[in-house]
């Protein structure tokens, strides 16, 4: 195979708001940080582990629009993208690299703000709110296509193979 593949899948939480920078054409990018947690149990000691990760994530445009308006910390999501690395010049001279995913796809799995809702229709805390069933998943696909109409078409009962 002489392919190559720069693939990301990552479910994890907000650990801040979606920061959005403007650019004089129109464009707009985010960046927003999320955690993924893996848990084990040590063997010798039999406690439970858990590691955090965090991932810059990187959103352009519309996405970053919408991330900005419907995410906030805490938020679990699903982002779809490619690595990126990236350096720069620091303040004090020295070069400075990081690794980004530059997000395609994504789908809200819960937010903050719908829990919060939920939990003011229905009368109760919103910490309760919080552990109670999740929102319903926001999915954008980037670039978004028209879906192609369905035909109409009755079947013959003739025609039936059984």
């Amino acid at each position: 195979m002489s392919g190559t593949l720069n693939k990301v899948m990552l479910i994890g939480h907000l650990g801040d708001e979606v920061k959005m920078h403007y650019f004089e054409g129109g464009g707009s990018i985010g960046r927003f940080p999320i955690a993924t947690n893996e848990s084990y149990t040590n063997k010798q000691t039999g406690e439970r582990v858990t590691n955090t990760d965090w991932h810059n994530i990187v959103v352009r445009n519309k996405a970053a629009e919408i991330c900005e308006k419907y995410l906030s910390k805490g938020d679990k999501i699903y982002v779809e993208g490619r690595l990126k690395n990236r350096q720069w010049q620091g303040e004090d001279g020295n070069t400075r690299y990081t690794t980004e995913v530059h997000v395609q796809d994504f789908t809200f799995l819960s937010t903050k703000k719908e829990s919060m809702a939920n939990a003011q229709a229905t009368g109760q805390p919103s910490q309760t709110a919080q552990s109670s069933k999740p929102a319903q998943p926001v999915q954008h696909n980037e670039p978004t296509r028209p879906a192609e109409p369905t035909p109409s078409v009755e079947p013959d009962d003739d025609d039936l193979p059984f």
